[in-house]
């Protein structure tokens, strides 16, 4: 399966030979600065499966000192297209997936440090911090 995604100015675009997994989204502060909203929504990839296909030179990167990940993001529109790991993309933010990404929400993350303003919906998992580590 191949998923294409690319940022809201269309200069930078990108694609997956492979699938999304693990879809989340996170209510931590980090990410409602990072992603301009009440969390973020991404999903997991294997690194090898993905690639650039055009606009890699205006890729802006940004490095918390809070968490593990660095944040690529569109130095023309501000589109954050993904996350990184060890220097190699790891997860893509599902609002800039093309098309309908095959993918849910499995999991809400950190909702103990969600927005006082927020209303998290009923039937929803969710954690106070994050996801439990997976069985070996």
């Amino acid at each position: 399966m191949s998923i294409s995604g690319s940022c809201f100015c269309g200069a930078i675009k990108y694609r997956i030979d492979g699938e999304l997994r693990d879809g989340r989204s996170c209510h931590c502060s980090d990410c409602r600065k990072a992603f301009s909203a009440q969390a973020s929504a991404y999903a997991l990839i294997e690194p090898k499966d993905f690639a650039w296909v055009t606009g890699e030179a205006l890729l802006s990167r940004y490095e918390s000192k809070k968490t593990y990940e660095g944040l690529l993001f569109c130095s023309i529109c501000g589109s954050t297209l993904c996350g990184t790991y060890k220097g190699k993309v790891n997860g893509v933010t599902l609002g800039c997936v093309d098309g309908d990404p095959d993918i849910s929400i499995g999991m809400h993350i950190f909702v103990g440090s969600k927005a006082s303003w927020e209303t998290m919906p009923d039937g929803v998992v969710q954690y106070t911090e994050g996801p439990p580590p997976k069985n070996s």
